[in-house]
């Protein structure tokens, strides 16, 4: 559970990042708006929240392009300061969040109010999902098994002993790469819908594969 039930958070939306609790997400900094927001950020409590643009952006990049209502809120947890102003920065995923409004900024990057959103599992508790999570992992191991090269991050997944909603985020944050299921995922809080989800997107993956799709291998390459 987050202490705090609201929050005022800076806004970082890209138009192909979906940001899932629990994963590292490295990113680069160069516009003046979000070095100003990376320097706000640094003297404050380090977070800051990624958001998926919705489609349309192109026209308004510059200014408050509509963006979608859940986001991943995470920690900056490394900075890179690099000599022209630019950084690389490192951010923790800390949980989902949904933006509830926008509050007006005098910084240039945008402020939202947001609450953060809790996993939801069946009334038995975290130990009735645990069925469904060691079938996702033995496909994903499966899945592992048919791949040219390993990918980083799926071996470690597939030893470390995460609680239900945490192993199927690292799980949707490597292996799901369209932009709109990611968002889903984020979007859904429901634990056992969320497995079900990931679960039918590994098993056509490795259908995929197994028949030899064009393009099926080259996402892992």
């Amino acid at each position: 559970m987050h202490p705090e039930p609201r929050m005022d958070i800076p806004l970082f939306p890209l138009p192909n990042v979906v940001f899932f609790p629990h994963t590292l997400l490295p990113l680069h900094i160069f516009e003046p708006r979000y070095r100003q927001m990376l320097a706000d950020c640094l003297a404050g409590d380090r977070r800051l929240a990624m958001v998926l643009l919705r489609p349309g952006w192109e026209a308004d990049y510059d200014g408050r392009p509509a963006v979608y209502a859940v986001a991943g809120a995470g920690e900056i947890v490394h900075a890179e300061m690099l000599p022209d102003g630019r950084s690389n920065i490192l951010l923790q995923g800390l949980g989902r969040i949904v933006i509830e409004s926008e509050m007006p900024s005098p910084k240039p990057y945008r402020i939202a109010r947001a609450s953060w959103v809790q996993d939801l599992y069946p009334f038995r508790g975290e130990e009735a999902s645990v069925p469904q999570t060691e079938r996702l992992r033995r496909m994903c191991g499966q899945l592992l098994s048919t791949l040219p090269k390993p990918v980083p991050g799926l071996v470690e997944l597939l030893t470390d002993r995460d609680p239900p909603g945490v192993f199927v985020d690292r799980v949707s944050s490597l292996v799901v790469s369209e932009m709109d299921a990611r968002q889903r995922l984020l979007e859904l809080n429901d634990v056992d819908r969320r497995i079900a989800e990931v679960t039918g997107h590994v098993e056509r993956l490795l259908r995929r594969m197994e028949r030899g799709t064009p393009g099926a291998r080259a996402r892992w390459n």
